[in-house]
């Protein structure tokens, strides 16, 4: 029996991960091998970064709501101890924008704390 290979699954295959890999230098957007193994490991990269990510703003919104917090003399911790005393549940995420953007309204809350 003759050997069948499905070439129309491969091909897919390889034209998939070469649009993947377009834009990248040289011929590591258009030469297969080189090509999968960088789509490879910018997809673990992707991975990765996505968990980052999540990281990274936490420490952001930690360091705008210290900021914040110090203008009107109360450290982070201090602030967010009292903040969970007396029940308020706002998120890091609202309370550092509250920091940034909207800094009367987050006065008003660490008046509310104190």
């Amino acid at each position: 029996m003759p050997r069948s290979v499905n070439a129309v699954a491969s091909r897919a295959r390889r034209k998939k991960v070469l649009k993947l890999a377009k834009g990248n230098f040289g011929s590591r957007g258009n030469v297969w091998t080189v090509a999968k193994n960088t789509v490879e490991k910018g997809l673990t990269y992707a991975y990765r970064d996505r968990k980052n990510k999540k990281r990274t703003f936490r420490s952001l919104w930690i360091q705008r709501i210290n900021a914040g917090a110090r203008l009107h003399g109360m450290t982070y911790s201090e602030f967010m101890g009292k903040l969970n005393n007396k029940g308020i549940s706002l998120n890091r995420k609202v309370l550092a924008d509250l920091a940034m953007n909207h800094p009367e309204a987050f006065e008003k809350v660490v008046k509310t704390v104190k």
